[in-house]
C-alpha cells in the first residue's frame, strides 16, 4: 500500500486546529515545508485565504485541478463544479465528524434517553437470541 495523500497545489484538507477547526479549504500554493496558503473557499466553507502550519491541517483524498495562486472566484467555481462539499459529505470521515458533534450537544437527559434506548436494544437482541 502506497501513500497516496501527498500535499500538493488544489488538495483538499480538513483544519484540525484554531478558529476555523472542522471546516474544508484548498490549498493554493506551498509557502514552505512547514506552511502552506490555503484558500476556503469563503462563500461556502467561511474561511479566508491565510498561511497555516502543516500542524493544524489533515490531508483528504480530494484534490481539484487549480493553478498555483489561483484566485478565489476560480477556487470557488472548480469547488462547485466537482460538488466536493457533497463528496465530503458522504465521506465517513465527515459523518463520524457530525456523529462527535451532535453528541457533544446532547443534553443529560439526551444521553439518558440514548442510554434507555440502548438497554431496550440489547434486551430485545439478547430475547431474540435465546430463544
Amino acid at each position: 500500500m502506497t501513500f497516496t495523500r501527498f500535499m500538493q497545489v488544489g488538495r483538499i484538507v480538513l483544519i484540525n486546529y484554531g478558529p476555523e477547526e472542522g471546516k474544508l479549504a484548498t490549498v493554493v500554493d506551498i509557502v514552505d515545508q512547514n506552511k502552506c496558503l490555503i484558500d476556503g473557499p469563503a462563500d461556502i466553507t467561511g474561511v479566508e485565504r491565510q498561511v497555516i502550519s502543516y500542524t493544524r491541517i489533515a490531508l483528504t483524498d480530494f484534490l481539484i485541478k487549480i493553478d498555483k495562486n489561483a484566485k478565489s472566484k476560480d477556487v470557488e467555481k472548480v469547488w462547485e463544479e466537482e460538488d466536493i462539499s457533497g463528496k465530503w459529505e458522504a465521506t465517513s470521515w465527515a459523518k463520524k465528524l457530525a456523529s462527535r458533534k451532535r453528541r457533544v450537544s446532547l443534553s443529560d437527559f439526551d444521553r439518558f434517553k440514548v442510554m434507555v434506548a440502548k438497554k431496550q436494544k440489547a434486551a430485545i437482541i439478547a430475547k431474540k437470541m435465546a430463544a
